[in-house]
């Protein structure tokens, strides 16, 4: 799954993990669109999870509606990190308070299995294997991933959290 892979046109492209999340505005909405925003910018996307109704972290504000989407690209990974701040924006993201509510957040997850330490971007993300929020939806669509640094898979980090409060958005 993660790693490289060869497409037909003999390109090298990337698996990426990608985390969506809204609770402001329409938020399934939303996340739709930037799904399809980042499917026509650079990236293409191969997989996607089902929407999830998740109690927020952080200060009090609404629930938030939560998924995952599994993408190829030829992005390097501090392209792709540049390509969701601009689609955060492109959704009227303001950045106010740490962990505050928002129209849209996106986490680059994974970048094939690729370890990266910099001020700028940490990968795989540094609190994922927390976060159920996270871990339910990308176990949907990556289960068998395996985080490098932890040498565990998604399946098996989402055993080691409390699912409470994730749940999935019947519409």
């Amino acid at each position: 799954m993660p790693g490289l892979v060869t497409t037909q046109q003999n390109s090298m492209e990337t698996a990426c993990a990608i985390a969506l999340g809204s609770n402001l505005g329409d938020s399934e909405q939303t996340i739709e669109a930037a799904l399809a925003q980042l499917d026509r910018g650079g990236m293409r996307l191969r997989r996607r999870s089902q929407l999830y109704k998740t109690a927020p972290v952080g200060p009090p504000q609404p629930d938030y509606i939560n998924a995952s989407a599994v993408f190829h690209t030829t992005l390097r990974p501090d392209q792709v990190l540049q390509l969701l701040l601009v689609t955060e924006a492109s959704f009227g993201r303001i950045r106010r308070e740490r962990w505050g509510p928002r129209t849209l957040d996106l986490d680059l997850l994974f970048y094939g299995d690729q370890i990266i330490d910099t001020p700028r971007l940490i990968l795989p993300h540094p609190r994922m294997h927390e976060r159920a929020f996270v871990l339910v939806p990308l176990s949907e669509i990556a289960a068998d991933w395996r985080h490098p640094v932890r040498q565990r898979t998604v399946k098996e980090l989402l055993g080691q959290v409390d699912t409470a409060g994730v749940y999935p958005l019947v519409a």
